[in-house]
């Protein structure tokens, strides 16, 4: 009895040991199994916009002050353009009109789907010639010339710079009217103006009004660029309210679109 207690007990452990056989032998298959490594996914190509190009050039690069001229812009890529200083947004094939008051560097940026890039051109502003100041006198046949009182020298010498409509910058044709004036305050450094800006009705009172005082800034500067001190001068505008005139006729709006002077000492 106690034989066959032995053999039933070396069947059972002969049973475990074949059973924990085939579990090892089954982990292993499963852990040693390869896994399928999946492709290597495509890359999308990335499309990459052109960069802008520029050139801006300017039919004359030197000038005598008051006169103007035209820059030039061509460019690939480019979905807008700017001119600085003082041109601000132009188109991004075309030209531009300039009328420099002082040498200086313009600046032309292209910008586009592929960035921004720029070009840039120089001109340079000439003074003209200062005239020789003649002696103002009024002449009457047979009579010895008698000079001139002050006023009516600052009446002869002073007189209104008239404006395109809509501009403030100083034209060529009024070049000559400055020149004079600032030979006249350098034969008399003690006198002192308010220069006045004044438009035509066109426009509201409120653009007017800011157009008047930029009129009155453009002469001022203009006359401390000849060599007139700054602290001679004030500025005032009176945009439409103090007409020369009041036909609505295209000579009277020229009269009203002017800078004027009142002596102030």
């Amino acid at each position: 009895m106690n034989e066959s207690r032995s053999l039933s007990s070396i069947s059972s452990i002969a049973a475990i040991l074949l059973f924990a056989g085939l579990c090892s032998f089954a982990c292993k298959r499963h852990q040693t199994a390869a896994v399928p490594t999946p492709p290597p996914a495509t890359p999308t190509p990335v499309r990459t916009a052109a960069a802008p190009t520029i050139t801006v050039r300017a039919d004359r690069s030197a000038l005598t002050r008051g006169q103007s001229t035209t820059l030039t812009i061509t460019t690939q890529n480019a979905t807008s353009v700017t001119i600085e200083p003082g041109v601000g947004t132009v188109p991004v094939n075309g030209s531009r009109q300039v009328t420099p008051l002082s040498s200086l560097t313009y600046v032309a940026t292209a910008t586009g789907p592929g960035g921004s890039t720029g070009d840039s051109v120089r001109i340079t502003v000439n003074d003209a010639p200062i005239p020789a100041a003649t002696p103002i006198r009024a002449v009457t046949p047979g009579v010895v010339d008698t000079p001139l009182t002050l006023d009516q020298q600052i009446q002869r010498a002073m007189q209104n710079v008239l404006f395109e409509f809509d501009k403030a910058e100083i034209a060529s044709d009024q070049i000559s009217k400055l020149e004079t004036a600032a030979a006249f305050l350098k034969q008399n450094p003690n006198l002192k103006f308010t220069i006045e800006g004044h438009c035509d009705e066109k426009g509201s009172e409120e653009y007017n009004l800011a157009l008047g005082d930029r009129r009155a800034n453009a002469v001022k500067q203009y006359l401390v660029r000849q060599g007139i001190p700054e602290s001679r001068f004030a500025t005032v505008s009176f945009g439409e309210e103090r007409p020369l005139c009041h036909e609505q006729t295209d000579s009277c709006y020229q009269r009203n679109r002017r800078a004027a002077y009142t002596r102030t000492n």
